[in-house]
């Protein structure tokens, strides 16, 4: 059922009932001054530990723009110890914040972007709450951090510098005035977001979802990262294919080296041109799609020598990588149309729970849990093996609580498929 009402200072108020929206345009203590120096990091060190209450944790990137995802700015605002903002590029770590803040709640808008980069500066929480992911729960329409505060606090919170390059030194007023609102309303966020899910008692399902978010860690590296170079899939050929890998591997080291966004050297579309045309000389690659610019013509030999390593290895990648995942569900019903029946029959039901419970299909069984599980049930079908499977691959007990019955029931008995519609003779 759609969210027609939120608790604001503990009051349920009718969505079509919430004030004019407020512009928040200014930090209330102030615009910081940004922590670049040891002196200044043990000040705050010591003003966030003498602090009280759950501290709002924010960082900005500049992914576009520089290699990697580390953080550029690191913003925590906490009661008693007001925001700090902090310059992660002027030390080697930021360990001391970190045991600043231990055993403290740490409150974050979309965790699952931040965490990775706070790890990498030394810093991980204890505990804490994702109000991204918490709006999920709640059911909320949009779950964008400016989307919830307009909602559930009546502020208008601007987000023009958030693909901004945060690499720039020194920063504009303008933008750390943005970064400290961004952590100011993270509190009062939180004390909203707690009273809507305890309303709908969903309060259990939000807190195992922040602590599979801490328990979970940092994802591990990709296996065959430049398999996602956009257009790869297009490429029939394991010369071809072997050409993108040397291509984005030596795309990668030189945007590492020169600290520099990878697609900013050329683009995944230059890669893919490149591997299919397979250019020998310089102006032939140079008329390629892509490859234009300072970065593209200073580097062609690079390039070059990349397509000359795939012609010669003797070490090709396989047109497609192994893994242990269904297939996609597209194919189902020409590959195992039971497998199809079973998928069909618990995606609906699913659908139709997220619909009661007014939480995310996605949010209450992660989608490749449900391919899985409908794909290659285990044997025999029982809510007993159905929770042990779903357990093993990562559900949280809530998420078994909600979705064993129906899936296990679904497995056992599938729906027939629609007959298939026939093909025009013509």
């Amino acid at each position: 059922m759609p969210l027609t009402s939120v608790v604001i200072d503990g009051v349920r108020v009718e969505l079509g009932e919430l004030p004019d929206v407020v512009e928040l345009n200014d930090p209330r203590e102030g615009i910081p001054e940004v922590v670049s120096t040891e002196p200044a990091l043990r000040r705050c060190a010591a003003a966030l530990a003498a602090g009280h209450g759950p501290a709002g944790v924010d960082t900005e990137r500049a992914s576009g723009f520089r290699y990697g995802q580390r953080a550029m700015l690191v913003q925590i605002r906490r009661d008693g110890a007001g925001t700090w903002l902090i310059d992660p590029e002027a030390f080697d770590d930021l360990a001391i914040i970190g045991e600043a803040l231990r055993g403290v709640e740490w409150i974050l808008h979309a965790a699952s972007q931040d965490l990775p980069c706070l790890a990498g500066v030394g810093m991980w929480p204890d505990r804490l709450f994702d109000t991204e992911l918490a709006a999920r729960i709640a059911g909320l329409p949009r779950v964008g951090l400016g989307a919830v505060v307009e909602s559930l606090l009546g502020y208008h919170l601007a987000k023009e510098h958030s693909a901004a390059d945060w690499s720039t030194r020194p920063l504009p007023e303008a933008w750390l005035r943005y970064a400290a609102l961004d952590v100011e309303v993270l509190a009062e966020l939180e004390e909203e977001l707690v009273a809507v899910l305890a309303a709908d008692g969903k309060l259990d399902y939000a807190a195992q979802e922040f602590q599979h978010l801490i328990d979970a860690g940092v994802p591990a590296p990709r296996t065959d990262p430049w398999r996602r170079t956009s257009g790869a899939h297009t490429i029939r050929n394991r010369v071809q294919l072997g050409a993108v890998r040397e291509l984005w591997e030596t795309r990668e080291r030189l945007a590492e080296h020169r600290d520099i966004a990878p697609g900013r050297l050329i683009p995944d579309s230059a890669i893919v041109a490149a591997a299919k045309a397979m250019p020998t000389t310089v102006p032939a690659l140079l008329g390629l799609a892509g490859f234009h610019g300072r970065a593209a013509k200073r580097d062609a030999p690079k390039w070059l020598h990349a397509l000359q390593t795939a012609r010669n290895s003797s070490d090709l990648p396989p047109l497609q990588a192994h893994t242990n995942a269904p297939p996609p569900p597209r194919v189902w019903a020409d590959r195992d149309a039971e497998a199809a029946a079973r998928y069909a029959t618990a995606k609906a039901r699913l659908g139709a729970l997220s619909a009661e419970l007014n939480i995310p299909a996605e949010n209450i069984l992660t989608p490749d849990h449900l391919r899985r599980v409908c794909w290659r049930p285990p044997l025999p079908v029982t809510e007993s093996s159905v929770s042990a499977m779903l357990a093993e691959l990562g559900a949280r007990a809530w998420q078994l609580e909600l979705t064993v019955p129906l899936l296990a029931d679904a497995l056992a008995h599938p729906e027939p498929l629609p007959p298939k519609e026939p093909r025009n003779a013509s």
